[in-house]
This record gives C-alpha cells, sequence and structure tokens, in this order.
C-alpha cells in the first residue's frame, strides 16, 4: 500500500469504481416508468381521439336527410372496425335528441380503456359522444 493510499485510508476517502453502474440504475429505474407513463398517454389518447372523429362521422353520416339514426352507428362501429378490428369491444348507440333547441342526431360510443397497450383495459372504460344538425328535421 503506497503513501497516498495509506493517507486516503486514514482519512475515510474511498474508492468510487462501480458508482456509475449503482447511478445509472437508479436514474433509470426512474425514467422508464416514466417514459412508459407517457407512451401508455400516447395510446389512450390516440383512441379516445379516433373514436371521436369516428363518431363524429357516423353522426354526420345519420343526420343525413335520407338517412336514420341507425345508419350513423352502423357507419360509426365499421369505421372503428377499420381502425382498430374487435380490440376494443365498441358499443355504438344513435339517436335523435333535441339539444338547445335544435334536432341532432347523437352518436356515443363506448369502448375499453387501453392500458397496457393494446394487450389490456377496462372494459366501457371510455365513452365519446358526437353531435350533428339533423337535417330531416329542419328541411321543409
Amino acid at each position: 500500500m503506497g503513501a497516498r493510499s495509506a493517507a486516503e485510508a486514514r482519512l475515510g476517502v474511498r474508492d468510487d469504481s462501480g458508482a456509475a453502474l449503482v447511478e445509472f440504475v437508479l436514474v433509470t429505474a426512474m425514467i422508464v416508468p416514466i417514459f412508459v407513463a407517457l407512451l401508455q398517454l400516447g395510446v389512450v389518447l390516440h383512441v379516445r381521439n379516433t373514436l371521436t372523429a369516428d363518431a363524429a362521422e357516423g353522426a354526420r353520416y345519420a343526420a343525413n336527410a335520407d338517412r336514420r339514426p341507425q345508419d350513423g352507428a352502423a357507419h360509426t362501429r365499421q369505421l372503428v372496425r377499420q381502425t382498430f378490428g374487435d380490440r376494443l369491444g365498441p358499443t355504438v348507440t344513435a339517436r335523435r335528441v333535441m339539444q338547445r333547441g335544435l334536432p341532432v342526431v347523437e352518436v356515443r360510443v363506448t369502448a375499453d380503456l387501453p392500458l397496457v397497450g393494446w394487450l389490456a383495459g377496462v372494459p366501457d372504460g371510455l365513452t365519446v359522444t358526437a353531435h350533428a344538425l339533423d337535417e330531416e328535421a329542419i328541411t321543409p
């Protein structure tokens, strides 16, 4: 043991070899869950936005003068199936309602909320609604 090593040993100075590995593990243990949570948030927002767009398209389709609400529901189901397949198990309903004194077609989509990517989720955990002015009720 050299003079310098003996002096460092007396003062309590320790060797820091291996510290980088410990720091890497500690930082990774914090960063990975944050990254996974952000990725999951992105998946949920994508699903919600896509279902909202599909419901809006179905409501516009059903609001045409020669269509019924059931046509809009079927169109929405088809759009959701084209995008996600049967993974989300969507339930689609459509009806005519009055909203602020105006006749509108309301399309409501209830689907599973994906929690672990696309593998698992909360059944019926996500509901979106879209409205479109009903042409049939306002045409003379």
